[in-house]
């Protein structure tokens, strides 16, 4: 259980440091803290780090008990020192980060979940951390149409024809033309903040929509515009589409397994805008290329980013993109603005709405 810290009476103006990037621009998080703090006494400090075009992120390192990070943990050593909050997107932060920042009460992380805090660490030192959950869930919904889209309609394909300069009616023949949403039944894995919102954008199209998540039910709403939640092996044989968006667990790591696809409808597609490690990407291949599956759409690759020679990239049933589905402006201005309410609200002694456990 997480025990709030009381807010310290202020003897001084309240220092916040802000590690943001390209993406989680430093000045976004500062205009929003400072709108929403007006009445505090605040001194600024901020890092950004030149992520994605130059730094890489870390997605795992053995070494260190944090993932998809950016840099080591002692190149924010310095800034810490002095720090009463905390906002960071990609900054690991662990228990020895902890040492150099004994005035820090809380820490805000701009992502769906901590995982380049230590939260044992934290924890340990009765320091809050407040997170962004559904920050972006609106931008990978409309990507995961969309990439549906693109893959069943061509778009891609097309597009290349004309810049090519062969004006392709290719597609245009029986054969070749891909089928519209409304004839499509599309099967939802994951029922969480986005795969909710991926079912909003598909019912004006037409098309039915089945859902697996075992810890969600239909609301009233949903099963009278005819959402049917199945087991997922029932899923997987009656969609003719099938969309991932459940999080990276023990228990959904690989879970569309070699068998499950196998299962599918021939003539299928497979659209996964979540993490890899949910999907068999070489049982994919297989199916794609035997022609069981008719196409697929990938934002999301195991390992990433995708060695230039796998196969799957080879393709010419596909649409690839490069782990771009949240990456909005608006879903970093959201980002913004919830972690300045939830720091706030603990400067008031109220409990954060997006509070991690």
């Amino acid at each position: 259980m997480t025990t709030l810290t009381s807010p310290r009476p202020q003897t001084k103006p309240l220092t916040i440091g802000v590690i943001g990037d390209g993406f989680m621009k430093p000045e976004q998080f500062r205009t929003a803290l400072a709108a929403r703090l007006s009445d505090t006494p605040t001194e600024f400090r901020q890092m950004e780090l030149d992520w994605p075009l130059k730094l890489k992120s870390t997605k795992h390192d053995p070494s260190l008990p944090v993932a998809e990070f950016v840099g080591r943990p002692e190149d924010y050593f310095s800034f810490l020192e002095g720090l009463d909050i905390l906002v960071t997107h990609l900054a690991p932060i662990t228990a020895d980060s902890l040492k150099h920042a004994p005035d820090l009460r809380l820490i805000a992380v701009s992502r769906g979940g901590p995982v380049n805090i230590e939260m044992p660490a934290a924890r340990a030192r009765g320091i809050t951390v407040v997170n962004t959950p559904g920050r972006n869930a609106s931008a990978v919904a409309e990507f995961t149409v969309a990439s549906l889209l693109a893959e069943t309609r061509n778009l891609v394909r097309g597009h290349m024809a004309v810049r090519n300069g062969s004006f392709s009616r290719d597609y245009y023949h029986y054969d070749n033309a891909g089928p519209e949403l409304c004839e499509l039944t599309v099967g939802i894995v994951g029922f969480g903040d986005i795969g909710t919102r991926v079912a909003k954008l598909l019912q004006p199209f037409g098309c039915g929509i089945l859902i697996y998540d075992p810890f969600k039910d239909l609301t009233p709403e949903e099963q009278a515009a005819g959402l049917r939640k199945l087991p997922l092996d029932d899923l997987m044989a009656q969609a003719d589409v099938v969309t991932l968006h459940p999080r990276v667990t023990p228990e959904t790591m690989g879970m569309i397994s070699r068998e499950r696809i196998a299962a599918m409808k021939p003539g299928g597609y497979i659209v996964n805008t979540t993490r890899g490690q949910v999907l068999d990407y070489d049982a994919l291949y297989d199916a794609l290329r035997s022609g069981h599956l008719r196409g697929a759409a990938l934002d999301t690759f195991t390992p990433e980013p995708p060695p230039a020679d796998m196969p799957l990239l080879q393709l010419p049933n596909v649409t690839l993109s490069p782990h771009i589905a949240g990456a909005s402006r608006f879903s970093a201005t959201k980002a913004a603005t919830m972690i300045a309410e939830d720091v706030a609200r603990f400067l008031a002694g109220d409990r954060p709405h997006h509070l991690c456990t």
